[in-house]
């Protein structure tokens, strides 16, 4: 990540100074969406609840108290070096796999500020700091490793690489993509199928007219 990029990061709400604070807003939503009144504040989270996979996201407090006790159990119990050393890799992985996630949400929420509609190339904007997979804490090492994809409309598991290709070319292509705001479900599944599906190219036939 830039200097300049991690100077902007730092002035987000999503920095990590304030992900305690962002986390127990996440576990608002989730507890009661109707208590979240700042219409972008509930998008951004309603993806992060379905990019977790099929049907609603829950609240992560419980599930790591519940995994912060297992592995307390497990050191006290007489389980050896290598098992906590696993225990550690299966937890970086997990947070990997939850940064993945979120990058492919940040493209479905943000694409679209970042898409090329000028043609001429003189709009200039500012960069978005959560589209890049450093805001993310993933890198170049990250890249060929293979991850579950969540309710991105492609194979189950794919390459970071190859996620991130599909996620660019749907949402910061010559089309902006704007839909996360819409409240009914199914309808913004069938606009996600129909940019994901086909990566950007929309191709609709005559039964889709009517």
């Amino acid at each position: 990540m830039s200097h300049d990029l991690r100077d902007k990061y730092r002035s987000t709400p999503l920095y990590g100074g304030n992900a305690a604070f962002i986390e127990s807003y996440y576990e608002e939503f989730l507890r009661n969406p109707d208590s979240i009144t700042d219409p972008r504040w509930r998008a951004y989270f309603q993806g992060l609840s379905e990019a977790a996979g099929q049907g609603r996201d829950v609240p992560h407090g419980p599930i790591q108290r519940s995994f912060a006790h297992y592995v307390q159990r497990r050191a006290t119990g007489g389980a050896g070096a290598g098992a906590r050393a696993d225990e550690a890799l299966v937890a970086a992985a997990a947070q990997r796999q939850a940064a993945v996630l979120r990058l492919i949400n940040a493209y479905r929420v943000r694409g679209h500020e970042v898409a090329r509609l000028d043609p001429l190339g003189l709009w200039q904007r500012p960069p978005v700091s959560d589209l890049d997979p450093g805001f993310h804490g993933l890198g170049e090492g990250d890249m060929d490793t293979v991850f579950n994809t969540g309710s991105l409309f492609a194979e189950e598991r794919l390459p970071l690489r190859k996620i991130l290709d599909l996620v660019r070319t749907v949402y910061t292509g010559t089309v902006g993509a704007e839909y996360m705001h819409i409240v009914d479900t199914r309808r913004k599944r069938w606009i996600k199928q129909r940019l994901e599906g086909s990566w950007g190219r929309l191709g609709l036939g005559h039964a889709d007219d009517h």
